[in-house]
């Protein structure tokens, strides 16, 4: 688990060999900051090391009025223009309630399992 911290951003590199899923919270009631949120996500998408990983995209906080769809945060980030061979699913979800939670780590560990096994 890598923390999205600017400061600690630099040391994601550290962590990529062997990664199989990607799991990627965004604040869906922040708009300011999902410019920001889309660049880093691209850049992290670039690294040649996590081509074949599974991206779970959670769309957190949907608990709070005014809240972007998760329907809206992959427009936003442009999902649908991502390299064809990425598995990816985004999901609405809310920490503070759970809700969503175990439908998206749910879909990881199927999605990381059936490509695991299929190279078997």
């Amino acid at each position: 688990m890598w923390v999205g911290k600017k400061t600690i951003r630099s040391y994601w590199r550290n962590y990529f060999e062997q990664t199989d899923g990607l799991v990627w919270v965004v604040d869906s009631s922040d708009l300011r900051r999902l410019d920001d949120c889309k660049m880093e996500l691209d850049n992290l998408l670039k690294e040649e090391r996590l081509a074949g990983s599974s991206l779970l995209i959670l769309a957190n906080k949907q608990d709070i009025q005014g809240a972007l769809t998760p329907e809206e945060i992959g427009k936003v980030l442009n999902l649908e223009s991502m390299d064809k061979s990425r598995h990816w699913k985004i999901v609405g979800c809310s920490a503070y309630t759970g809700e969503g939670l175990l439908e998206g780590f749910d879909w990881l560990v199927q999605d990381i399992a059936s490509r695991i096994y299929m190279l078997d």
